[in-house]
């Protein structure tokens, strides 16, 4: 396991990690891309030093106190100090009945919150251009070795501490820096196929990496320090730990594709909440980079298309006339679930050796028109014929009218899936609240700034599945879906769940993931009952962030 505390020990000399062991430090990379920016925000702007100042012992501090004080975004400043929570600096106070949230400091946050300054460096890193994999950007590569060469001399933070907390929150802080300087670049080495089965099985120099290698060396040096590479003079070769990571790229990239919303915290907290989101019509999305997010998602996806083989399998191994005429994937991303799907009903049901007489009509629908685009070009590689159309999953009826006029196809004889999808429907707060509801979700939900009670989250999304549940009745609808848990559970278990970073990015880009149970609640309330059992958690443990499940009209 790599460990940013440990700076004089030579890489070769270090014992090898257990993949549990490499799989907590992946966890603990995505921590700090998030936490790094958030922490060193609140710190600049005085947020931490006052709730510093809280006597031992005493109440938590409003939520409301905290945003009139400092003039913030009430949404945003609660999901930066619910990270803080997550990583356990701060205990959250929520109380859903009253609709009130106070924080305040933990003993590991009284030592680990005045440290905060140290994110200044990484969190500076984010407003130069990304250190490119091949191409020279000479100022992000100065800066970016200079941030390396401090973090390894552990910021003259003294080796021993005086109290357990001191010496857990100088490694945490430590960790997290290590976390913002390399999960870019894992991300961006990983997208680029730098990490290819070249590099794999053959040493290899910076000059083939780079076309400016005396900018990339810093980088191969670090890895090198961290156990990644064995270096003998100018040549570095993979070690055991450094394929580890080398291959699992895909798995910082959805994180990363969202440090463009990181690199505008201030703005978000305290400033203009919608400066990511006035984009002109056809101009980029300003909060994400969508094509690491396309392959991010991809590739962080593709372990879970085979746990719902079986559940397709069972519905296209049915008499013909009990089965779906075809399947739509809203929310298509880059096409790979709808390319899964075929290929399992083509191989492995009794559909798959009648299509002739009876076609599998396909549709991938999206909001997003690069999603669209890429999604067509795969499917055609993959000579699959489907429709690739515009949808909005807020809006079923609207799709099912334009299926029936253009390819009288009623939206009703499909098998209707998505992943990782209705936590990001549009806001729509909801048309008829539930009166005295007392949400049980302990997350922390915002619209442009603006906090939004966890109760209307939960009506929302009952009356979002509500509007699904005639199209879904004979059917079902298939949906891998993610969850957050509590911070607290979160903080008792951190390099065990990437909790944070989902709560993070999902928080400040106005997405609503709500804990496993809570949606299993809500769905069974808006009519749609989860079939047991085709019903999975991933842990199958009360630290479930992913769940897949077969919802049908009750």
């Amino acid at each position: 396991m790599s460990s940013p505390v440990s700076p004089s020990a030579a890489p070769a000399a270090r014992p090898a990690a257990r993949p549990a062991e490499l799989r907590a430090t992946i966890f603990r990379h995505l921590d700090g891309l998030v936490t790094a920016p958030v922490a060193y925000t609140l710190h600049e702007r005085g947020v931490l030093a006052r709730l510093l100042a809280l006597p031992d012992g005493g109440p938590p501090l409003p939520l409301a106190d905290l945003t009139r004080e400092f003039a913030a975004n009430e949404g945003y400043l609660n999901v930066a100090l619910r990270v803080l929570a997550a990583q356990g600096w701060l205990t959250q106070h929520l109380d859903n009945a009253a609709d009130t949230v106070a924080y305040a400091p933990t003993a590991l946050g009284r030592a680990a919150l005045p440290l905060a300054g140290l994110f200044a460096d990484v969190a500076g890193l984010l407003a130069l251009p990304p250190v490119h994999p091949r191409v020279a950007a000479p100022e992000s590569a100065r800066k970016w070795a200079a941030v390396a060469a401090r973090l390894r001399a552990r910021y003259d933070l003294p080796e021993t501490a005086e109290t357990l907390e001191q010496g857990a929150a100088t490694a945490q802080v430590l960790g997290l820096i290590e976390g913002s300087l390399v999960g870019p670049l894992i991300a961006r080495l990983g997208m680029s196929g730098m990490f290819h089965k070249y590099f794999m099985e053959s040493s290899f120099r910076a000059d083939e990496f780079h076309e400016a290698p005396e900018s990339f060396r810093p980088v191969l040096d670090f890895f090198a320090h961290l156990g990644w590479f064995r270096q003998r003079g100018d040549t570095f070769e993979f070690t055991d730990t450094g394929l580890f990571f080398a291959r699992r790229g895909a798995a910082y990239g959805v994180t990363v594709s969202y440090m463009p919303t990181f690199a505008r915290l201030p703005d978000l907290i305290f400033g203009d909440p919608t400066v990511l989101w006035n984009v002109p019509d056809g101009a980029p999305e300003r909060h994400v980079d969508r094509e690491m997010n396309v392959w991010g998602s991809g590739g962080a996806h593709a372990g879970y298309f085979e746990v719902i083989d079986e559940i397709v399998i069972e519905l296209f191994n049915r008499p013909i006339e009990e089965q779906p005429r075809g399947i739509l994937d809203m929310g298509c991303g880059n096409g790979a679930f709808l390319e899964h799907l075929f290929t399992v009903i083509e191989r492995q049901t009794q559909r798959g050796k009648m299509l002739d007489e009876h076609p599998l009509f396909l549709v991938g629908a999206d909001f997003n028109q690069a999603a669209l685009k890429v999604t067509r070009a795969n499917l055609i590689k993959a000579d699959i014929w489907a429709k690739v159309i515009w949808g909005d999953i807020g809006q079923p009826d609207r799709l099912a009218q334009d299926l029936q006029d253009n390819y009288g196809i009623a939206l009703a004889d499909l098998l209707n899936v998505r992943t990782f999808l209705d936590h990001n429907r549009p806001w729509n707060a909801p048309a008829a609240p539930t009166p005295g509801l007392a949400s049980t979700s302990t997350g922390a939900f915002a619209h442009r700034g603006r906090r939004l009670p966890n109760h209307a989250v939960e009506d929302s999304l009952r009356e979002h599945l509500t509007r699904w549940e005639p199209y879904v009745q004979r059917f079902g609808l298939l949906l891998i879906e993610l969850h957050t848990i509590a911070p607290a559970l979160t903080a008792a278990h951190l390099g065990r769940t990437p909790a944070t970073a989902y709560d993070a990015t999902h928080g400040f880009s106005d997405q609503y993931i709500v804990e496993a149970d809570v949606f299993r609640r809500v769905a069974t309330e808006a009519g749609l009952a989860p079939d047991a059992r085709f019903f999975r958690r991933f842990p199958d443990s009360e630290l479930a962030t992913v769940s897949i499940q077969l919802l049908r009209g009750a």
